[in-house]
């Protein structure tokens, strides 16, 4: 079938679409440009779509990046060719090149088997493509083997540093995963020359794998052929902004080869008797790795095209160790002088695309047969590993290990004739467009030295004093009158792990449950990398923090008077322990890491189950003669208001704590006042601080009056300590701050002195400023800031 047969889905609507259509290939932009719409519509591309602002705004990209790299220098690249099968990869983007003058310097350099006789001389289609030659070097040491291929190697470093010193090139372009690849990546990095990497990320196999991945480690900037590829760069480290998906440049001119004359090209190379579809195409080269068997595999598919019996062009092998012995093979066999045999060192790859196009099959192991050949969909036969992790379209068959001439036989027989989709995993005709896009991105400011984007990993245990600051840590305990918490605090203020339970309700229960606690959170901490400095408690009541004792609590939390904590637990974890009031705690807190850092006097007001508080002056948390200083929430703002927990009646806590609340809710509820539309209390429920708030938002005159009321009842709380400490600061910290904040703001307009209300009033942002004022006890003074 004819190669436009191949492609009848992609011909245009309107105008055809060629790659190069002119002798100068002036037309190449304009042309891939429409390829991208053109090509393959039928069949969804994995590569990016038609680059428009490429060409909109060519004139203004030129400037802005001459402007960018100085002078108004144009972009020098060197693109240096090993061997015929890079150079057909490599030929598109220097016509790319060679069609923008405004832009870039060409510099050629050839070396490898280009300029061997036994390997066709390759150089002069280079020549023939109008190119100039800078510099040949000749690089290879013959013998084909291991040690010649290491010694081929170190030809290449010794002559290469004089080339590139003459031609300073801002960029060398090199492709794929050949050995001479390898000398001239290393040569360009270790002397400070940016790299393009062609088809870097790719996966085949022998030592092949291992060059292309250590050329990628060597490069600058990689140009991708596929998703896979792009993937396996990334997960290599490398800079995502460096890596373009462009497709294979040689995609470029197979998708839009239109020679009609292609029977003659047959007919040169095969013979006057032979038809399209009725020919084979071997293409087959030794496995570094394993050359003894694969030299085995070129016989047996030698033997079986000769039984096959059907007219076969093959190409002589490449020059890795090993190719020696495969051309004994092919004469011991008397290929070169079988009647069905016609075996060439070189064929052009203008003609080479003809001749696979219109194979009835292709055997070997060449990457051509796994990539490129796809596009025509004609009929692969890959033999052995050399190609073993490549993508490939469905037209390939494998032939893993072929132990007898019969396997290979039986896989000609089902793959020759065989016309299948024509695939495009490795190009979609743009990629030289993309390509050149891309190196006129290139910054050269930019510094030379390459960043490896590595994945984040967890930091190992080490002296550096920066590590060790960033993971001291305390162990806070927060004594509720509900629950028993502790946790693990960070310098930073980071709660790393919270550990929750039940508090018990003797003290018995209580003391072993808080033991228990902190040695498990003691061990969990030497897991977590984070060293413990010392223990810090938050409770409800009056607490002496001199001697670490609980000398009177709130009636939430029983039997809790006159208890020593920090006995029993230093004795246990063999650490300091500090004890205070959770008002007190909450100061702490937001001194340390709330919105009182920094400031020399705040006050703050804890609204949550009770009332509490505390109060920082010249940086300092005030305790009194008799560690009863802000018990702010039994401040009286009514002689006649309701009794209060403390005995008392009218203080704030009596108004305008959630056991307050609570108390008027239930009130409420039991008179039937309580619910409005869009609100249900469960009979198994409780009513609570929350369904009064509920019932306030959605409207119940009665519950917004008793809110009104509580709110400024703590609004004249905070006047009278206005009036007392004056504060440059009032924090409004626990689960009804909110709720409150503007009734408060409000009561300071109306009734506060004009000297003072200016002060501002804030709700606390910290989630946690029991537990984490009870750790800032522990890491201001651990780490020899003043308590």
């Amino acid at each position: 079938m004819p190669i436009d047969d191949c492609s009848v889905a992609a011909k245009p609507r309107g105008r055809t679409a060629a790659l190069f259509v002119t002798p100068d290939h002036t037309a190449l932009q304009t042309v891939c440009f429409e390829m991208e719409i053109n090509m393959y519509p039928h069949r969804e591309s994995c590569f990016p779509g038609p680059h428009e602002l490429y060409f909109k705004n060519l004139l203004k990209q030129k400037n802005q990046v001459m402007e960018k790299n100085g002078n108004n220098r144009k972009l020098r690249v060197c693109v240096a060719t090993c061997n015929r099968a890079d150079y057909s990869k490599l030929a598109p983007i220097m016509f790319g090149i060679k069609t923008e003058p405004e832009f870039f310097e060409l510099d050629v350099v050839v070396l490898g088997s280009h300029l061997i006789d036994d390997y066709g001389n390759t150089y002069r289609m280079i020549e023939q493509d109008d190119f100039d030659i800078n510099t040949r070097l000749h690089t290879i040491v013959r013998g084909e083997d291991e040690a010649a291929m290491v010694e081929s190697v170190g030809l290449a470093l010794v002559k290469l540093p004089d080339v590139l010193n003459r031609l300073k090139p801002d960029i060398m372009i090199v492709h794929g995963d050949r050995f001479d690849a390898l000398a001239l990546a290393t040569s360009a990095a270790l002397m400070n020359i940016r790299i393009l990497h062609i088809e870097g990320g790719e996966v085949s196999g022998t030592i092949d794998d291992s060059i292309r991945h250590a050329i990628t480690k060597l490069a600058h900037y990689h140009v991708c052929c596929t998703r896979s590829a792009e993937q396996h760069l990334i997960s290599m480290c490398e800079d995502h902004d460096r890596i373009l998906l462009a497709g294979c440049p040689s995609y470029d001119k197979l998708l839009s080869a239109k020679n009609k004359d292609y029977m003659s090209i047959i007919r040169m190379w095969l013979g006057d008797d032979v038809k399209s579809k009725d020919y084979i195409v071997a293409l087959q080269h030794p496995v570094t790795t394993d050359i003894k068997h694969s030299i085995k595999m070129f016989e047996l598919t030698l033997d079986a095209l000769i039984s096959f019996n059907k007219r076969t062009l093959v190409l002589f092998p490449n020059i890795d160790a090993g190719s020696k012995e495969m051309v004994r093979v092919m004469r011991k066999k008397g290929i070169e002088h079988h009647p069905n045999f016609r075996a060439v060192k070189h064929v052009p790859f203008d003609q080479f695309i003809q001749l696979v196009a219109h194979a009835g099959c292709m055997i070997g192991n060449s990457s051509c047969g796994v990539r490129e050949v796809g596009a025509f969909g004609t009929p692969v036969i890959n033999l052995g590993t050399r190609q073993i992790g490549r993508e490939t379209g469905e037209n390939v068959l494998h032939v893993r290990d072929a132990d007898t001439q019969d396997k290979i036989l039986q896989a000609l027989h089902l793959q020759f004739g065989k016309q299948y989709p024509c695939s495009k995993i490795y190009g979609d005709g743009n990629a030289v467009p993309r390509i050149l896009k891309f190196l006129k991105s290139i910054d050269l400011q930019e510094p030379l030295q390459k960043k490896f984007c590595f994945p984040p990993v967890k930091e190992n245990i080490s002296q550096d004093i920066d590590h060790i600051l960033e993971t001291l840590s305390a162990l806070a305990v927060d004594l509720g009158g509900t629950n028993l918490r502790v946790a693990i605090v960070s310098m930073k203020g980071e709660i790393v792990k919270k550990y929750t339970q039940f508090n018990p309700k003797t003290y018995e229960e209580r003391i072993n449950l808080i033991l228990q606690m902190c040695v498990e959170a003691a061990a969990e901490a030497v897991k977590l990398n984070c060293r413990i400095l010392g223990v810090g408690i938050s409770t409800g009541g009056r607490v002496n923090p001199r001697e670490g004792i609980v000398l009177h609590s709130t009636k939430l939390i029983q039997e809790w008077n006159s208890v020593d904590l920090r006995t029993p637990l230093s004795d246990t974890l063999h650490l300091p322990v500090w004890v205070d009031n959770d008002g007190n705690c909450a100061a702490l807190a937001e001194r340390k890491f709330g919105q009182g850092k920094g400031l020399e006097n705040f006050v703050t007001l804890v609204t949550g189950t009770g009332i509490g508080g505390g109060i920082i002056h010249q940086h300092e948390l005030i305790h009194g003669s008799s560690f009863c200083a802000a018990e702010l929430g039994h401040l009286v703002v009514s002689l006649d208001g309701p009794d209060c927990s403390c005995g008392s009646h009218g203080c704030i806590e009596a108004y305008a704590s959630g056991m307050a609340l609570q108390r008027e809710a239930k009130k409420l509820h039991d008179e039937d006042l309580l619910l409005v539309e869009g609100m249900s209390v469960p009979k198994d429920e409780a009513v609570s601080a929350l369904h009064l708030i509920q019932a306030a938002k959605l409207g119940n005159a009665k519950a917004q009056s008793i809110l009104r009321t509580a709110g400024t009842a703590l609004g004249l709380g905070v006047v009278n300590i206005l009036h007392t400490m004056n504060p440059s600061l009032v924090i409004l910290s626990g689960v009804l701050a909110s709720h409150y904040i503007h009734i408060v703001k409000d009561v300071i307009r109306q009734q506060a002195l004009s000297s003072v209300q200016d002060v501002d009033v804030v709700v606390s942002d910290l989630v946690d400023p029991a537990l984490l004022g009870a750790a800032s006890m522990v890491l201001d003074y651990t780490t020899r800031r003043i308590y």
